[in-house]
């Protein structure tokens, strides 16, 4: 577990952006070293993340006003972010996938939280590096929150999926208000007792993200425990269009795929084979083309607090361009991993290969929610819009893209 009682800190001082992506890109290759460690039933990547905190990339995405590095979803920042979230991919996708998880819900609690709750959970993170993430996946006992008459709330049932479990001291936990409303609260772990299961999560891969159910029955939650209004959580752009955030570790997975197979034919000395060369090529084709979608998205998307201002239409192209970078991605992994596994053979399929590790995990994060909706989302868009194809290149130079008239 993360120490939770680390001496006070002083306030980092953040380098530029281009400095926290190369500092990003020093402890990626440093957890490709250490990945194997932590796949296995149990295990937690902890060492990589205290690395994190100790480099400031805990509160990186924490607004500068309240101690981070400001890399908050806006679009002067989102492409540090993605590239952030790119390089800890390629280093270990088991510590990618609970750091997208803790950047999600800072980022939500700067959009939906007052000040005063903004202010108190930046601290929990720029003072003691505490782990943030949200658990939202819910089966049949899912989360429901009722009033007391006291005016504080109590909790009654469980969350699967909960990456980091064990670990994360502030997860975002919504939950269903007696009225149907869908409510966010944030749970302070250490102060309430909750339930464990560690015996649900018997994975494919991502054995290291300790993605257990979480049962918080009983768990009793002070009013400014809650965040945002009911409906929150639903609320377009940020629901769907974070999907870029997953996208972009899961194509830093894609990217370590191909060092991975890389290194293998350079180590048989295989790299003159012709047919070798050409799926090396087209895997450095495919991952390429990944990092362009990431780019077009980081100047297309708008994450900050106040992008659900802006006009419907602005909303839905946001979301369609989100939805087609999640998509594009997915299919360049998919192929990256066909061809890493032509290229390798069968002797790289067998543990403690890097490539059979890489392969397992990013088989499971692909699976995220919903492919055939946003699918939708994409052709009603382009079916309902006049507007032409290669949005960022017709914006190109110009900042964000105008309404057509």
């Amino acid at each position: 577990m993360i120490d939770t009682e680390l001496a006070v800190r002083p306030p980092v001082s953040y380098a530029p952006s281009s400095s926290m992506v190369a500092r990003a890109a020093d402890l990626a290759t440093q957890f490709q070293t250490t990945a194997a460690e932590s796949d296995r039933a149990g295990a937690f990547p902890a060492d990589e993340f205290r690395m994190l905190a100790s480099e400031g990339l805990l509160a990186a995405p924490i607004p500068e006003v309240y101690g981070g590095a400001g890399l908050d979803g806006r679009q002067v920042t989102l492409r540090t972010q993605l590239q952030l979230l790119s390089e800890l991919g390629r280093g270990n996708l088991a510590a990618g996938r609970v750091y997208e998880g803790h950047v999600n819900a800072l980022m939500l609690i700067a959009t939906f939280g007052t000040p005063a709750q903004i202010d108190r959970w930046a601290n929990d993170v720029v003072t003691t590096d505490l782990l943030f993430a949200v658990w939202n996946t819910e089966a049949n006992d899912g989360v429901r929150i009722v009033p007391r008459r006291d005016g504080r709330f109590i909790l009654e049932g469980s969350k699967t999926f909960c990456s980091g479990a064990g670990y994360v001291q502030r997860p975002i936990v919504p939950g269903a208000l007696p009225d149907g409303g869908w409510q966010m609260t944030v749970v302070p772990m250490e102060r309430v007792s909750t339930t464990i299961d560690p015996s649900w999560w018997q994975p494919l891969g991502m054995r290291g993200s300790a993605s257990y159910r979480v049962d918080f029955t009983g768990v009793i939650l002070e009013p400014d425990d809650l965040l945002g209004a009911p409906g929150d959580y639903h609320r377009q752009p940020w629901l769907s269009a974070g999907s870029i955030r997953f996208a972009a570790v899961q194509l830093g997975g894609a990217e370590a795929l191909l060092d991975a197979t890389r290194a293998m034919l350079q180590g048989m000395g295989r790299t003159d084979d012709p047919y070798q060369q050409h799926r090396i090529g087209e895997m450095a084709i495919a991952i390429e083309s990944g990092y362009h979608w990431l780019l077009g998205a980081s100047e297309m998307v708008d994450l900050s607090p106040g992008a659900g201002n802006r006009s419907q239409h602005d909303i839905e192209r946001t979301l369609s361009y989100a939805h087609m970078t999640r998509l594009a991605i997915e299919r360049i992994c998919l192929d990256v991993m066909e061809r890493a596994e032509r290229s390798a053979g069968a002797r790289a399929m067998l543990a403690p290969h890097p490539i059979e590790r890489i392969i397992r995990d990013l088989t499971l994060y692909l699976r995220q929610p919903a492919p055939d909706a946003a699918l939708e989302t994409v052709g009603r868009f382009a079916l309902d819009h006049s507007e032409r194809t290669g949005a960022l290149w017709q914006q190109r130079g110009s900042g964000r893209a105008e309404k057509p008239s």
